[in-house]
């Protein structure tokens, strides 16, 4: 099996390397944003067909670096849409982080690979344009997020859904007084208690806008209406999600907090083999513990659940476009934590809406959003 990963050099790429090299799996591609000196090593690793980097000047550099390889160096969107049509491949993890993904993702529906989805402002930004794609060229869209891998395994083979229940650890800041949050830092941040993230999903899991990204997938990637998915608090990370259905069962998925179980999932569906994720012992684990997710001191979710409602709009890219320019701004130190959502939705507000019919109409709100976020960050830092 050849398999193209887009975002190789991210937490989520990095891991996949390390599963796909277990599993003996042949690399044809590698895709990243900026970072030439680590692409470069791992190009020289799994010798793939191409490697690209979006950042034309970085892909000047990483030219130069493998001018001794057979590896062919590409660049810009273009590049990273060979990378997910390319023939040698039949499977493409797109796991590189915001809207950029959107595109690629569909390139590799419209060639017929299956597609392991690591990406999540995909489906937040056109879900029913890419889920209606999928099902129209019979490509399966496999979930990497391990809650909605815990999803997917447990709804195979079973009946009507009355409802998922989609967990969440709640973030370093699940303690913190609405006073706190206005105070607490990039360091802090970046603490997550769990998980070993990027920054980006790490600033997004602090707010719980992961978790509202996340909610808007399971609703596309499951078709079901935003009402059946609930959101819990499980601050120990072991349920990493549920589904309970029509006769009142529940079936939950547990397992450590290593994303190389559903990672390796994705990559050999149906089949189940050994992964060098450490195996859950239930007899270490500290009680589980669930709650209700407090929306007014964590306002974003409650804003993501909200533009779930209107499937038909570009809401969703409006709302990920602005939180991706807001967190930017937040890691940069130009704002403050809680002025994160004061961006989002101030851009929501005025841009809600929109139609979200078509590519175009969904890249151009795209656009819009963040000429407009960009403008409210100007405002307030």
């Amino acid at each position: 099996m050849g398999l193209s990963i887009l975002g190789a050099t991210g937490s989520i790429g990095r891991q996949t390397l390390d599963v796909a090299e277990g599993l003996g799996l042949e690399i044809s591609a590698l895709a990243a944003g900026s970072s030439a000196q680590a692409l470069e090593t791992a190009a020289r690793r799994f010798r793939p067909k191409i490697a690209i980097l979006y950042d034309e000047k970085a892909a000047a550099d990483l030219r130069g670096r493998l001018a001794d390889t057979d590896v062919k160096v590409l660049s810009g969107m273009e590049g990273l849409l060979e990378a997910a049509s390319l023939p040698q491949a039949d499977t493409v993890l797109a796991a590189m982080s915001g809207a950029v993904g959107l595109r690629p993702a569909l390139a590799a529906i419209e060639a017929g690979k299956k597609l392991a989805l690591a990406n999540k402002e995909t489906l937040v930004c056109a879900g029913r344009l890419v889920t209606a794609a999928a099902e129209a060229a019979g490509v399966p869209l496999l979930p990497v997020d391990s809650e909605h891998s815990a999803i997917f395994q447990c709804l195979q083979g079973q009946g009507e859904v009355k409802r998922i229940l989609l967990t969440a650890s709640g973030g370093p800041f699940r303690n913190h007084s609405a006073e706190e949050l206005k105070h607490v830092t990039r360091e802090d941040a970046l603490r997550h208690p769990n998980w070993s993230m990027g920054p980006k999903i790490t600033v997004d899991s602090a707010t719980l806008m992961n978790k509202g990204l996340e909610f808007i997938e399971a609703m596309h990637l499951f078709r079901v209406p935003p009402e059946k998915i609930k959101v819990l608090i499980h601050p120990q990370s072991v349920v990493h999600s549920a589904v309970e259905f029509a006769d009142g069962a529940v079936i939950a998925q547990l397992g450590s907090p290593d994303m190389r179980l559903p990672i390796q999932l994705a990559l050999t569906w149906p089949e189940r083999k050994p992964c060098p994720a450490p195996a859950l012992d239930l007899t270490k684990t500290a009680p589980l513990s669930f709650a209700e997710p407090d929306l007014e001191r964590f306002p974003c979710l409650g804003l993501a659940m909200d533009c779930a409602k209107r499937p038909e709009t570009a809401d969703g890219a409006v709302m990920n476009a602005a939180n991706e320019e807001a967190v930017r701004a937040f890691l940069e130190g130009r704002i403050g934590f809680t002025q994160i959502y004061e961006i989002v939705s101030r851009t929501l507000e005025a841009l809600s809406g929109r139609p979200g019919r078509t590519l175009e109409e969904i890249l151009g709100s795209d656009e819009e959003a963040r000429r407009l976020s960009k403008a409210c960050l100007s405002s307030i830092s």
